[in-house]
């Protein structure tokens, strides 16, 4: 399908996150949310209008070291994403090998995977009616990093694989059309105050405790988008880079804040947003 020009930017209404005022820790609980689809929570959102740069055409400029997101083209065997067993089984392994090939990690576990399809009359409440997310966010913290390495690896491999840097990275991929409808924004990590524009939001479990990064709002953030993304396409997505030693020079890339929008410039009858998220723990010599 061929790809529209498209302009340079765009605007969205990002909702970004904004702490409990008592200075209380955040927290979301993600318990079932009833009829509302709002989940309890302790922190509220500001909506802020900002402009999102296009990318299309200029995709050499952003790269996982330096903006913390990459878009790659590369098809996909499997192509039905119908049947979670049908995703383990086959698209699994085959994005394995894409992520070690991508990024040169020698190991990499894959430790869930989430599809997302867009149902304005749908109340997001459960794993089958994953909705996009309007929310600007990074995936993990240091804490919950490692807590993944424990949960999802062998314990007799956790101590050395501790010992190195790993990252957590998304594979995100529309479904069967062009995401035009409801697009991906992300932040350029060059444009992030990592000490001040994020703060860690406990998500409670019925049986558990994970924990992600709220972005609150900064107007030095450099939002981006690519148009148009295909299914033959894909992106990567820096959620987190662990640390033994704690001491990161700045360098490179360590996450990538982003978002779902509504872009203004999507097409009219465009297809509703789908697409899939694969999360990865990937490991280095």
């Amino acid at each position: 399908m061929a790809i529209a020009s498209p302009s340079s930017s765009t605007t969205g209404s990002l909702n970004f996150y904004v702490p409990p005022k008592d200075g209380a820790p955040a927290y979301q609980s993600i318990n079932k949310s009833g009829e509302t689809g709002i989940r309890d929570r302790n922190f509220t959102l500001e909506e802020k209008e900002v402009t999102i740069h296009n990318l299309r055409g200029d995709e050499s400029a952003a790269t996982l070291d330096t903006t913390g997101f990459q878009l790659f083209k590369r098809p996909a065997k499997h192509t039905a994403f119908a049947s979670d067993a049908e995703i383990e089984r086959e698209y699994y392994p085959e994005s394995i090998q894409l992520i070690k090939e991508l990024t040169g990690a020698h190991r990499v576990v894959l430790f869930d995977h989430t599809i997302r399809r867009r149902r304005p009359d749908q109340i997001d409440d459960g794993p089958d009616r994953r909705q996009p997310v309007p929310q600007t966010h990074i995936d993990q913290t240091n804490a919950s990093s490692v807590a993944r390495v424990h949960r999802h690896l062998p314990a007799e491999d956790v101590p050395e694989l501790l010992k190195k840097r790993f990252q957590i990275i998304n594979l995100w991929r529309p479904i069967s059309h062009p995401a035009d409808d409801w697009p991906l924004a992300l932040c350029d990590y060059r444009s992030v105050d990592a000490a001040n524009d994020v703060l860690p939001v406990a998500l409670v479990y019925p049986d558990r405790e994970g924990e992600t990064f709220g972005v609150k709002f900064n107007p030095k953030q450099k939002w981006t988008y690519f148009s148009g993304v295909t299914p033959e396409e894909l992106i990567l997505i820096k959620c987190h880079v662990y640390s033994y030693d704690s001491q990161q020079d700045g360098s490179v890339a360590l996450f990538t804040p982003h978002t779902a929008f509504e872009d203004p410039a999507t097409p009219k009858g465009a297809p509703l947003r789908e697409s899939i998220e694969l999360r990865a723990l990937v490991f280095y010599d």
